[in-house]
């Protein structure tokens, strides 16, 4: 039941988190008006906004004008329960639940609106820095050298590459590094880097290989950085250590 309880409340997150990466990158405030349709604009009631049954029930479609919903609305809501209670089922009720489950709120956040405008808002990450250093000092100070230090990396390796490659890497992607940096401190932010790049080349071969993208393409790397990052919390570890085992 507990499960079933953290898996809702994940949900209904993620319902919110849908409100900020439909306004943030429009500069609409995320409190007020109400959760409206994209299409014609009239607010939607109670019912409209039951996670995830509204849009089975509504099939997908605005009830008074008929438009289309995009399916992202659905996706981030499951997405966000399901990492959540992935969160709650490793770390427990404990301080460490609450830092990943805020680091997980903000890379959903910052991927979904990478993917779609291809930014990644100061607004999401540069709170989120303040955050993770406000939350390494509160209850983490004895480590704070550790999330200095994968502050540190993690903005600093991505400048680096950006300026090798003269602006491969675009500049949202530097500070939400360095903010993961700050959340999870240096060996889970370098495991991080590694499963990034990881996905993000398989990735791209993958859209190459299928003609969607070619060479010269550019592809957000904000999903790519948030892939990373979930398999380093949750598996991270695991993986390294089957690794290891194999020699």
């Amino acid at each position: 039941m507990i499960y079933l309880l953290i898996f809702i409340l994940g949900t209904i997150i993620g319902s919110f988190l849908n409100v900020c990466i439909y306004r943030i990158p429009r500069k609409e405030s995320i409190v007020y008006p109400p959760s409206r349709c994209p299409h014609c604009g009239i607010s939607l009631k109670p019912f409209d906004l039951i996670p995830v049954l509204s849009y089975v029930i509504l099939r997908g479609r605005c009830r008074e004008c008929r438009n289309k919903i995009s399916i992202r609305y659905p996706l981030v809501e499951l997405l966000t329960g399901t990492f959540l209670l992935l969160a709650f089922i490793k770390f427990g009720i404990t301080f460490k639940f609450i830092k990943i489950s805020i680091l997980i709120f903000i890379l959903v956040i910052s991927a979904f609106i990478d993917l779609e405008y291809s930014i990644i808002p100061d607004k999401v990450v540069l709170p989120g820095i303040v955050s993770g250093f406000f939350l390494d000092v509160l209850f983490e100070f004895g480590n704070f050298r550790d999330f200095f230090f994968g502050f540190v990396f993690g903005g600093g390796f991505l400048l680096l590459l950006a300026l090798i490659t003269k602006g491969g890497m675009g500049g949202g992607d530097i500070k939400l590094f360095a903010m993961i940096g700050s959340f999870l401190g240096l060996k889970t932010t370098v495991l991080s880097m590694f499963f990034t790049f990881i996905s993000g080349c398989v990735a791209g071969i993958f859209l190459i290989c299928l003609k969607i993208k070619n060479r010269k393409d550019t592809i957000p790397f904000g999903p790519f950085i948030t892939i990373g990052s979930i398999i380093a919390v949750f598996a991270g570890e695991e993986i390294v250590s089957w690794y290891s085992g194999l020699f």
